[in-house]
């Protein structure tokens, strides 16, 4: 099929069956009531895009205008990037306020055409060309995993990971900054205690930040997962969710309680999270929950899925819902679509933790997927297999779900690190058709994926805005090529045409 973009979509993916529409390709499926996989027939739809929603690792999501996609496949030119340093650096999160744009991560310095930028952990940039770096250049003595804006207001900005010191003050993996100054805003608690802080997220006038910590400014009362007054950095009571447990399974490796990830629905009404716990508000809840965020405190909603939480137990007459034993905390990432009616998964874990060998694959492991939204138990409407690489990060419009990580192919549900029968290239970043039906790989003139980027340790984050898709990386191997083009070490950017 193509569409108006010139644009084949290829499909080989498992899926539930639905009824015919537009190109008939060669699929499977599955029986929803057990997990079993069957063969049957499936298919390729495009929808036209309605709006755009930032999403990734640590992602602050949020609706944005309306945009025409999917989004080009080549990047601008003039990006800055990671500086080669002879060693991994890596882009964690980005995220844009007003006309500017925020990256965070683990390097020291950023280059743009010729001239480079010591800069430590955190810098920003125009979002509009030529992209120019700003001044803005705060010392932070560690790795930033994320950092969050209340609303417009992009004077401050508060950040989150393990360091110890901002400018030169003492503060403890959290703090809020001067955007012009860099300097630690020092009415706001600055001290987490017991672990790091991984996501960020301003909801409603509160901050929400997860991680593995068990004392956020003094407070132990909701560990891993707080909601502090932006002013003060103080637990204000707006989560209260008790959240407990890891997985545990023969031969998996240690982990421990995390909250490693959130994303906003475009209504402002529903918040996903993902990471590693067995119960949240008194619910069996594992890899990924649903908050309803307009009630106060917030709630935990009714989505759920056998597929990832483990309460109809394993395969045979279970699901394939633990992955394996080097990655038990698998879903990194998800998006929601447009009108929030699906929710798009982007999956780790290599392949199921008792695999057998067999093909074609089940479970989630090494996957996208898509769920539908319902506040009540659900099961897949498809899930694309990869060939066991991780996948990091997703992001959605209504003409693509844009997943990224390490992985070399899609529709690889028959191979396992090596191409299976009918796998199509599609290295390092790939683009799906949306929807209850999609699942689709988006093909360039030459069959492959219409997208591609080095795939080093994989992507972290992306974000949509109005403008196009930010990727944010790493430059493992000194690979640094997106869309085809070399230079792009850390920092991608694909604009709507």
């Amino acid at each position: 099929m193509t569409n108006h973009h010139r644009m084949r979509s290829h499909k080989l993916l498992i899926r539930k069956p639905y009824g015919l529409r537009c190109a008939v390709i060669v699929g499977i499926a599955a029986a929803g009531c057990c997990g079993l996989q069957l063969p049957a027939v499936a298919t390729a739809s495009t929808t036209a895009v309605r709006a755009a929603a930032p999403t990734g690792p640590m992602a602050a999501a949020g609706t944005t205008a309306a945009a025409a996609g999917p989004v080009s496949p080549t990047p601008p030119t003039g990006l800055p990037k990671l500086s080669p340093t002879g060693t991994t650096q890596t882009v964690r999160q980005l995220v844009k306020c007003g006309g500017t744009m925020y990256a965070v991560g683990s390097f020291t310095s950023i280059q743009r055409f010729t001239t480079i930028y010591p800069r430590n952990n955190i810098f920003s940039f125009s979002a509009t060309p030529g992209f120019k770096v700003t001044s803005f250049a705060p010392d932070v003595n560690g790795q930033i995993n994320s950092i969050a804006f209340d609303g417009s207001h992009c004077g401050h900005a508060y950040i989150g990971g393990q360091f110890t010191s901002v400018n030169g003050t003492p503060v403890n993996n959290l703090a809020e900054i001067n955007t012009t100054t860099g300097n630690v805003m020092n009415t706001f608690g600055h001290h987490i205690a017991g672990g790091r802080v991984d996501t960020l997220l301003v909801v409603r006038g509160h901050l929400l930040v997860g991680g593995t910590f068990t004392k956020i400014n003094g407070s132990a009362t909701n560990p891993y997962f707080a909601s502090v007054s932006p002013v003060t950095g103080l637990d204000d009571g707006f989560l209260h969710l008790n959240i407990s447990g890891h997985y545990v399974f023969q031969g998996v490796k240690a982990n421990s309680t995390e909250v490693y990830n959130q994303q906003l629905s475009h209504s402002g009404n529903l918040l996903l999270v993902e990471g590693d716990f067995t119960s949240v508000g008194g619910l069996g809840r594992q890899q990924i929950f649903m908050l309803n965020v307009a009630m106060t405190p917030a709630k935990v909603t009714g989505w759920t899925s056998p597929e990832f939480d483990g309460s109809q137990g394993n395969l045979p007459g279970g699901y394939a819902y633990q992955c394996g034993d080097s990655h038990p905390f698998y879903v990194r990432a998800a998006a929601w679509s447009p009108d929030d009616s699906t929710v798009y998964l982007a999956d780790t874990g290599v392949h199921p933790w008792n695999w057998d060998g067999s093909f074609p694959m089940v479970g989630l492991c090494d996957a996208a997927a898509a769920f539908p939204a319902n506040e009540k138990r659900v099961t897949h409407d498809w899930i694309a297999y990869d060939g066991c690489d991780s996948l990091y990060s997703v992001a959605a419009d209504g003409s693509a779900v844009y997943v990224a990580g390490h992985n070399r192919w899609f529709h690889n549900q028959d191979g396992c690190n090596t191409k299976g029968p009918g796998a199509i290239p599609a290295l390092g970043l790939a683009g799906l058709t949306p929807g209850p039906t999609g699942g689709s790989l988006i093909l360039n003139s030459s069959g492959k994926g219409l997208y591609s980027r080095s795939r080093g340790h994989g992507a972290d984050d992306m974000l949509l805005t109005s403008a196009g898709l930010w990727i944010a990386s790493d430059n493992f191997g000194g690979n640094t090529q997106c869309g085809g083009v070399s230079g792009y070490a850390g920092i991608c950017f694909l604009p709507y045409p």
